[in-house]
């Protein structure tokens, strides 16, 4: 009997062991599964006195080859990859946005600012006008065309983060489930491999979409914390998460994750805390990456629009009237308030602005500071009142309510800009291409003076172009009209600026040095000379529109002349306004290689972190085929035994029946 009690036992292992072997080969494919073994133990021996005798083998556990530190670092791996691929992959995505070639809105720019070079040339000429004005319009065109399409990534992020949020929500609810079924699996003391792989690989999936903090507990199930502290999954039950805008900055568009406390308010998590995953990736992107885009682009918009207004309406058009806004900007934007903190922000010097946000934060209201969020370069103010706050990076924040301690006023004063840009001038006679001043030369002049420039600046503000008085011959004595410089001779050579505004004439300044080359300011006009004068030579600078001038105007091209050299002004971070897209796609190209170098890096990391757990956890089909022939061996051995014991028996009891 106990030689059949061996072979039994032994086939019955053996049997165990093929079963396990065929599980591991039909589990190759399955993602997740961790290659089981079976632990065999022999059974006690039974005393004699010539020893002990052995009674075979039992099936003492299928051990699941298995490493808990590699699985998690593979999982944690395997999150922060999610995280950086897909914020690489809506990078390219803004970056397409920005594409340079000629339909590009580089080129657009370049165009918009070439073709007034016709207008100067021939400030008559309703062709030359016309092509000017199709320009501007094109410009602001492809200005809103790249907002819009902005606006369409922003939409596809905020649909995917939704989508993931319901994902995350599910694979919860369903690690809490097998949680319960590995608790239940627990109590007979044998561990369910099956269910163990089924719940590790659910936590993988989850930490592709958000990362996960792992706790075991006594009874088997394993808790899920994120953002650090907030348990996604407690033992077998599941909170559910969310994505909404930020609570602190109501209608300001930054999205956060929220967790959905039961019963309680629910808790905005912390981008910073959340680490990895899709969601933290996403939520990056928009917060960030697409907000600097967006003000990249706001900013330029905003800048070539003010500085074009301002120069187009000191001009004079066909007709003789004021220039108006090439384009319509904003010229104010409200805040977002974190409590009773409210006021606006209003553009002032567009040379100085900085693509970024800006927040308010009172620390001992009214005091407080203005903190430039791209960079968190800071700036203080004592009281609403304080004029530190009318000049920083060309902007002006009028608080209009202090908040309390601790509050803040977001401040996103390039965000839309873009959006509704649209040329205002249509009609070509409306183009203000004429200087509304005009100089010349006196007739006696033994100098050598020549006029190199002429333009209106309406600098300083306030208060503003000052034309010089139109004539009066019918005044007694007679007004002559205009500004004249009169120049002494040197050294050094002077000037004397007098206002024939009145008679006599009123001295505006006296005894200037004069430069040739240098620009001389009067007025909110700027005149540039060159040569040197003799003693009592003279330049008058008069009204374009005084009635002894005729309509010489509409032949002068100084203004569109003035709109053109723009094109020169510094003003996006030193690059002149021909050369500031080139310098925003430079910004937006580098976020997106810097970003696809860590995707690149993250992805080898996770790669070999899943090499490594697959090399214990894995199934090598070459080993388990090994394994069928040593285990189908010892199968038809131990069947060999069964029929062996089976005949002794059957001798024993013939034997014992005669």
């Amino acid at each position: 009997m106990s030689l059949l009690n061996v072979g039994a036992r032994a086939l019955l292992a053996n049997q165990v062991a093929l079963q396990t072997t065929g599980h591991n080969i039909a589990n190759v494919n399955t993602p997740g599964y961790s290659r089981q073994s079976v632990q065999l133990a022999t059974v006690q021996g039974q005393f004699t006195g010539g020893g002990y005798i052995g009674q075979g083998v039992d099936v003492q556990t299928i051990l699941r080859n298995h490493n808990e530190l590699l699985t998690r670092q593979a999982a944690m791996a395997g999150s922060t990859q999610a995280a950086d691929v897909v914020r690489s992959e809506r990078l390219n995505q803004l970056q397409e946005v920005f594409s340079g070639g000629t339909s590009g809105l580089g080129a657009a720019i370049t165009d918009m600012m070439n073709s007034l070079s016709d207008v100067v040339s021939s400030p008559t000429d309703i062709t030359a006008r016309t092509v000017a004005l199709t320009r501007m319009s094109e410009t602001a065109g492809r200005m809103r065309s790249a907002a819009d399409r902005i606006n369409e990534i922003q939409y596809t992020v905020t649909e995917q983060l939704k989508s993931d949020v319901v994902k995350v929500n599910s694979l919860a609810q369903s690690i809490a489930g097998v949680n319960e079924q590995i608790a239940r699996a627990r109590g007979n003391g044998q561990t369910p491999n099956d269910l163990l792989d089924q719940r590790d690989q659910l936590i993988r999936e989850l930490n592709q979409y958000v990362q996960t903090t792992q706790v075991p507990a006594d009874d088997g199930t394993v808790g899920l914390f994120v953002a650090g502290s907030q348990p996604l999954v407690l033992g077998t039950t599941a909170t559910t998460l969310s994505v909404d805008e930020a609570t602190q900055f109501p209608g300001s568009g930054q999205m956060r994750l929220f967790f959905n406390r039961p019963g309680a308010t629910p808790v905005e998590l912390d981008d910073n805390m959340l680490g990895g995953g899709e969601v933290s990736g996403l939520l990056r992107f928009a917060n960030n990456d697409l907000a600097e885009g967006r003000n990249l682009l706001g900013r330029m918009a905003q800048a070539i629009g003010m500085t074009m207004n301002a120069q187009h309406k000191l001009g004079l058009t066909l007709d003789g009237q004021p220039g108006k806004d090439l384009f319509a900007v904003p010229t104010s934007m409200p805040g977002y308030s974190s409590g009773t903190g409210a006021g606006t922000v209003s553009f002032t010097d567009p040379t100085k602005f900085a693509a970024s946000d800006y927040e308010v934060r009172f620390t001992t209201p009214p005091a407080g500071q203005v903190v430039r969020l791209s960079d968190g370069k800071s700036t203080a103010f004592a009281n609403l009142a304080d004029p530190a706050l009318q000049n920083i990076d060309g902007l002006s924040f009028n608080l209009t309510a202090a908040g309390a301690a601790g509050e803040r006023v977001l401040f996103k004063p390039f965000s839309s800009a873009a959006n509704n840009i649209q040329a205002l001038v249509l009609s070509p006679r409306d183009l203000a291409a004429a200087n509304p001043i005009n100089a010349a030369m006196g007739t006696s002049n033994g100098g050598t003076l020549q006029l190199a420039g002429l333009k209106a600046t309406g600098l300083p503000n306030p208060p503003g172009l000052v034309l010089p008085a139109n004539a009066n011959p019918a005044a007694v004595p007679p007004i002559l009209g205009g500004v004249q410089l009169r120049f002494n001779a040197g050294p050094p050579v002077t000037y004397d600026a007098l206002d024939r505004g009145t008679s006599p004439p009123t001295t505006i300044a006296a005894g200037q040095p004069y430069t040739p080359g240098s620009p001389i300011s009067i007025n909110g006009w700027q005149i540039t000379l060159q040569g040197t004068p003799k003693g009592g030579d003279t330049v008058t600078i008069g009204n374009a529109l005084d009635p002894q001038y005729g309509d010489a105007y509409t032949r002068n091209a100084g203004n569109a002349s003035a709109v053109m050299n723009l094109r020169d002004v510094k003003m996006f971070d030193e690059s002149t306004m021909n050369d500031g897209y080139a310098g925003l796609m430079a910004q937006v190209g580098t976020r997106a290689q810097s970003a696809q170098y860590a995707a690149d890096l993250s992805t080898t990391i996770a790669a070999n972190l899943e090499r490594d757990r697959t090399a214990v956890s894995g199934v090598n089909l070459d080993e388990e085929a090994a394994k069928l022939i040593q285990y189908q061996q010892a199968y038809q051995a131990s069947a060999k035994m069964l029929q062996i014991a089976q005949s002794i028996f059957d001798s024993l009891i013939q034997t014992m029946g005669r």
